[in-house]
């Protein structure tokens, strides 16, 4: 290959991706891949003898991106995946390009982690002393690194070496959630050797909010019995509405039992850059840990999560192992970014997350989030005027629960055909919308955290689930 082959070929995936995005509002969000196109990924033969880039590049636009998940779209509704930030698009490339491990040593993308770890923390008003956090590939992730640190505090402050020792010996370490908190807590506490029979579901209030009195009566309970509490998980935002917890009151209780408090603030921390709604963020700078996904509202393309915690100290006595061929004499007193979390050979995420902040910048990354969390709003309204559909929760954040509420319908029908909707909007390939359970019942979510979607985006999305509906419906009465 020479480099003028390479230049013609990354010309022609710049024009294949600028196409590609141009062209996402005017066809469907998404819609099932045609047997023979399935098939012909799945069933690629190794190759024998190489191709030349410019074969890929036509390859990757006639096979690959026909068939999107649908995330580009405007109109998807979907889970919680955004867009692709165009400043993020390019910097990806360029991070490809020098693909270091960005562990630690004198280059580029470890200065620039540290400034961008620092941006994120500033964004969301959490305190950030100097290696106070790093990347990773997500808030699952992120959500292992916060959650081992709280376990080695927990057992150092009873005397025990978990290092050395592992849990033989530890009363149960317990932790409290609510019964919205993100799986990844389950699979962190499963993981780390906690047992999910310890991570106590604590009721929530009306509002969908962790409640501090139920909190403190499990606590005591299980101080009682002999176990160690040790760790509550707040939300700043949940997946199921977007619901934010009240920490203020959470974190005195943690202050007064000695619990590490945890924010999973996945999707929605950056929700606080909006002076409509950052009233409800108050007390998440007293949290101990903060997960976050750069890679959600903010719409660094994955992967991208990114883990905070009040002291740095608690992450590398937790994780920081030097064997003799990675000693650096010149690092300084902060170390690797591998003594900080399970990574050893660790990405150049950083060149995309400050590409898309340094293109927004404060201002305009606090609009997007201001105009996503008004179309929320927006769409609540719409449905609670609508006599065939349901509000669900208070629109707190840029979620929406609802359901589609059809006259003569009873509980258990109305499950039915809300179980069946969301997989029937997106065939039809205008909108995209996913379901859920909330307190036993089945609903639609709709997740709003791209700026470019529009009030007719809205007004369509509502109509195709009532067309889909009747699809339902009708099919329902033939069989």
């Amino acid at each position: 290959m020479t480099p003028e082959d390479f230049r013609a070929a990354a010309h022609a995936t710049a024009d294949l991706v600028s196409d590609h995005l141009a062209e996402l509002p005017a066809r469907p969000v998404w819609q099932p891949m045609a047997e023979a196109a399935r098939q012909a990924l799945l069933d690629a033969p190794l190759p024998e003898d190489g191709r030349p880039l410019a074969e890929l590049v036509t390859a990757i636009g006639r096979d690959v991106l026909p068939y999107p998940m649908g995330n580009g779209n405007p109109r998807f509704f979907g889970w919680v995946n955004s867009a692709p930030a165009p400043a993020g698009v390019l910097a990806t490339l360029a991070a490809a390009a020098m693909n270091p491990s960005s562990a630690g040593g004198d280059h580029a993308d470890v200065h620039l982690e540290r400034a961008v770890v620092r941006w994120i923390a500033e964004l969301v008003g959490f305190p950030h002393p100097a290696g106070g956090g790093l990347l990773t590939s997500g808030t699952s992730m992120a959500t292992i690194v916060c959650l081992a640190a709280a376990r080695n505090r927990a057992a150092r402050e009873a005397g025990h070496d978990l290092r050395a020792d592992g849990l033989a010996g530890l009363p149960p370490l317990v932790g409290y959630v609510t019964g919205e908190t993100h799986s990844c807590v389950r699979k962190a506490a499963e993981l780390l050797g906690l047992g999910s029979r310890y991570l106590r579901t604590v009721a929530t209030g009306p509002d969908g909010r962790l409640d501090p009195a139920d909190l403190r009566a499990a606590v005591e309970r299980d101080r009682a019995a002999g176990l160690l509490p040790f760790l509550v998980v707040a939300s700043a935002g949940t997946v199921g509405t977007g619901a934010v917890d009240a920490f203020g009151p959470i974190a005195d209780l943690c202050a007064e039992q000695r619990l590490w408090l945890h924010v999973d603030g996945a999707y929605g921390a950056f929700g606080v850059l909006d002076p409509a709604i950052a009233h409800r963020y108050a007390g998440l700078e007293r949290a101990d840990s903060l997960a976050l996904d750069p890679h959600k509202w903010l719409g660094v393309p994955v992967d991208c999560g990114c883990a905070l915690v009040r002291d740095p100290e608690e992450l590398r006595g937790t994780f920081s192992l030097v064997p003799s061929y990675l000693r650096d004499e010149a690092a300084g007193s902060l170390g690797w970014f591998s003594e900080y979390g399970t990574e050893q050979t660790r990405p150049f995420r950083a060149l995309k997350v400050w590409a898309t902040i340094a293109h927004r910048g404060r201002a305009g990354l606090a609009r997007d989030v201001a105009r996503c969390t008004a179309l929320a709003r927006r769409l609540g309204a719409l449905i609670e005027a609508d006599p065939e559909l349901e509000l669900l929760a208070e629109v707190q954040t840029s979620i929406v629960a609802f359901r589609h509420r059809p006259a003569g319908l009873d509980e258990t029908a109305l499950d039915a055909l809300n179980r069946e909707l969301p997989v029937a909007v997106q065939r039809r390939g205008r909108v995209f919308v996913t379901g859920a359970q909330l307190d036993g019942r089945e609903v639609l979510r709709a997740c709003l955290i791209n700026a470019a979607t529009t009030e007719a985006d809205l007004d369509l999305l509502l109509a195709e689930v009532k067309a889909a509906a009747a699809e339902v419906q009708a099919a329902a009465d033939l069989r």
